[in-house]
């Protein structure tokens, strides 16, 4: 099994930038394709970034496209998300999630199997 464990949300101004961090423990982090999740007030919990065990391929949201980017580091067994150009429509619960898959453009959360506890992200106009 692996741990998830996430950081770096926050308060911002429209149009400022945060990065999330997931910190992973547990079995190889590089064994895993990950992704963040958002789930705003009301709101089913959509796909906005994954990325491929080894890093190189890479899937956004429309909604997010252009504005934020998905990294890993398998030596410090962590996943980010870079978000910049925030705007109040972005404001949720960001939830890191993995799962053994190497297919990275599962969108449905069914597939994915390990979740974090969420990182409030909030964008004021």
């Amino acid at each position: 099994q692996i741990q998830l464990v996430e950081s770096g949300g926050g308060l911002v101004q429209a149009g400022g930038s945060l990065r999330l961090s997931c910190a992973a423990s547990g079995r190889t982090f590089g064994s895993y394709t990950m992704g963040w999740f958002r789930q705003a007030r009301g709101k089913d919990r959509e796909l906005a970034a994954a990325i491929s065990r080894s890093g190189l391929n890479t899937y956004y949201a429309d909604s997010v496209k252009g504005r934020f980017t998905i990294s890993r580091d398998n030596t410090k067994s962590t996943v980010y998300l870079q978000t910049n150009n925030l705007q109040p429509d972005d404001t949720a619960v960001y939830y890191c999630a993995a799962m053994e898959a190497a297919y990275i453009y599962y969108r449905s959360t069914a597939n994915w199997a390990y979740w974090g506890q969420g990182t409030q992200v909030t964008v004021s106009s």
